[in-house]
């Protein structure tokens, strides 16, 4: 059993460490992390799990981002402790957080993943939606949280301080 809860800046640092033991402390060279400088992730929508001990299992955040001058959700890193994976907790924090999003009134959502795996939440490539290289376009995946979202949404993807 774990609980989903927000998370707070005293998991700053347990989290980050679970980032670093997933991804490599070279992650914060990966062009998305361009988007994140400087840049208060979206608090509502940075949850922690954990078990009952207490102990951090995963973690998932968002970041504001703007695609054709349009509010969108960027969705990364999320991370599951490599001796809790298996065990349905990404996509139990997926499901979780993009449900809290449309409830606050967020129309769109994007990634750069997987789609084999982001495929069972309704991801879909987005071809009308540039991140900067060296992203790989296939990856560049997004979804709809209310119907229409994503029409008429289309260029790069811009930092949320520039509009």
């Amino acid at each position: 059993m774990y609980e989903l809860t927000p998370e707070t800046q005293d998991d700053w640092w347990e989290v980050e460490a679970l980032l670093d033991l997933c991804f490599a402390p070279g992650r914060e060279a990966l062009s998305s992390y361009r988007f994140r400088d400087g840049i208060d992730r979206v608090f509502d929508l940075s949850v922690v799990a954990r078990d009952a001990d207490g102990i951090l299992a995963a973690a998932i955040r968002y970041w504001p981002v703007r695609v054709g001058g349009q509010p969108t959700l960027l969705l990364g890193p999320v991370a599951v402790h490599p001796t809790r994976q298996g065990e349905g907790l990404g996509g139990a924090l997926i499901r979780d957080t993009l449900a809290r999003a449309v409830g606050l009134g967020w129309d769109r959502v994007m990634l750069v993943g997987d789609e084999p795996y982001y495929r069972r939440f309704g991801f879909r490539r987005l071809d009308h939606v540039v991140m900067p290289p060296p992203t790989n376009p296939d990856r560049v995946l997004g979804r709809a949280l209310v119907p229409g979202g994503w029409d008429g949404v289309a260029g790069p993807v811009r930092r949320w301080d520039d509009p």
